[in-house]
């Protein structure tokens, strides 16, 4: 279903002079309202009126985390705090957090993208959505609230965690949709099968706010009885919602309506081409607390604009595999999660659980990959036959040369939010 299909469905050549439009509005208001944009542009030569299209944008200076965390709390409203409507912050567990703010406006935003991307997902009005992101300073939990709301669904607000409970409910008051993290899907499937009370009713889901791969869909879809789609979002932008997929999968479509994606060089920041990956970079084109120009996300995609059999124009954007800031280098070979991910999931026998543990040792840096296998009763050289192809595995499709250690199931830890996949302990000490 196509939520808005007069949006969706634009003419390119429509959708470029709104995209055009819209560009030149914020860009005025954040050269007259805010003074760090005011101070980026004089310093770059530019005024307001030198940004017409976005052919102009690759002449705008980049928005940086660090820009966001520098002008922590309000020093990128382009509003009085006293006409936001919600606030909402990152964790901060790397520094100052960044704060975004949301006006009356900016939230009949938020619901009209999110439940957009939850229509192209599956879900239609009438659907008992449980979930389980977590509510608060996240954005996660409100952002597909707002959506679902919208769209006609019924919320269930069970947020994260409590895991016995979520269960319990899944099958009192069986959800159709169930919204939350990959990885804690997959636990919530775990605890669906301990508990050996039947399936349950879900159809579709939608996850997001952390790099999956396409085996981890399918070990989610073939666990829950459900289809997975795949939503894009982050805090400092809007929160969930910039894009999703549709029914075809074969990337995720950006509402570019409001939000302007370009793709760059992750060392030069030079735009690359459609279908080169680089550094996903937005714009928001009708945010009005906190407008972001050219944002640097951290984020490794690439983009096409080649019609989709959906009917949807939207560009789509590939499946994030990784963030600048999680890539690990040992011994010279960069490396994602996701990457990692994808090549175990490969292996039958193990299971979508892993951690990359990284030492150093004798001044080398040392990579231990541990990977939960399936089923309990492995014999000890059935384990040692299985961690070495397992290596192998690794070293053939990533250059990466690591130590596999094979764990009994459930011995990593599992947690309500966010998996934790790399322990970088080089850090310590």
């Amino acid at each position: 279903m196509i939520w808005n299909p007069a949006a969706e469905s634009a003419r390119r050549e429509d959708l470029a002079r709104t995209q055009d439009e819209r560009l030149r509005e914020v860009v005025a208001r954040a050269y007259r309202l805010v003074p760090f944009y005011r101070e980026r542009f004089d310093a770059a030569g530019l005024g307001a009126p030198d940004v017409r299209s976005a052919d102009d944008l690759p002449r705008v200076p980049f928005t940086t985390k660090d820009d966001l965390r520098t002008l922590y709390p309000f020093g990128l409203f382009a509003c009085p705090r006293e006409e936001v409507a919600e606030l909402h912050c990152s964790s901060g567990t790397t520094g100052y957090p960044t704060v975004a703010g949301y006006t009356r406006a900016d939230l009949e935003t938020w619901a009209e993208v999110m439940a957009r991307s939850l229509a192209s997902s599956g879900v239609r009005p009438g659907d008992l959505i449980q979930n389980a992101y977590g509510y608060g300073l996240f954005t996660g939990g409100l952002g597909f609230h707002y959506g679902a709301q919208r769209l006609g669904a019924t919320v269930l607000p069970t947020s994260s965690g409590n895991t016995a409970r979520q269960v319990r409910l899944l099958r009192e008051f069986g959800a159709t949709v169930l919204c939350s993290t990959p990885s804690y899907a997959l636990h919530l499937a775990e605890a669906i099968e301990e508990s050996g009370s039947g399936p349950v009713a879900l159809r579709c889901g939608a996850f997001g706010a952390e790099p999956w791969c396409e085996g981890t869909r399918g070990e989610i879809e073939r666990r829950l009885g459900l289809q997975a789609s795949d939503f894009y979002g982050l805090s400092e932008v809007i929160g969930p919602g910039v894009a999703a997929e549709c029914e075809v999968r074969t990337g995720l479509h950006v509402h570019e309506d409001h939000f302007l994606p370009e793709v760059v060089d992750p060392t030069t920041g030079v735009p690359l081409l459609p279908g080169e990956r680089g550094e996903l970079v937005l714009t928001t084109l009708t945010k009005e607390a906190t407008p972001l120009l050219r944002y640097r996300t951290g984020d490794i995609t690439e983009l096409a604009f080649d019609p989709c059999p959906c009917g949807r124009t939207l560009v789509r954007m590939a499946r994030v595999n990784g963030r600048i800031d999680d890539m690990l280098i040992v011994r010279g070979v960069n490396v994602f999660p996701a990457e990692v991910e994808m090549v175990l999931m490969q292996v039958p026998e193990l299971a979508p659980q892993f951690q990359l543990i990284v030492d150093r040792r004798r001044a080398l840096d040392v990579l231990e990959v541990q990977v939960e296998v399936r089923e309990h009763g492995f014999a000890e050289d059935a384990i040692h036959a299985l961690a070495e192809r397992a290596g192998n595995a690794l070293r053939d499709a990533l250059g990466l040369s690591a130590v596999v250690t094979l764990l009994p199931p459930r011995q990593l830890p599992r947690r309500e939010g966010k998996a934790v996949r790399i322990v970088d302990r080089r850090r310590e000490g």
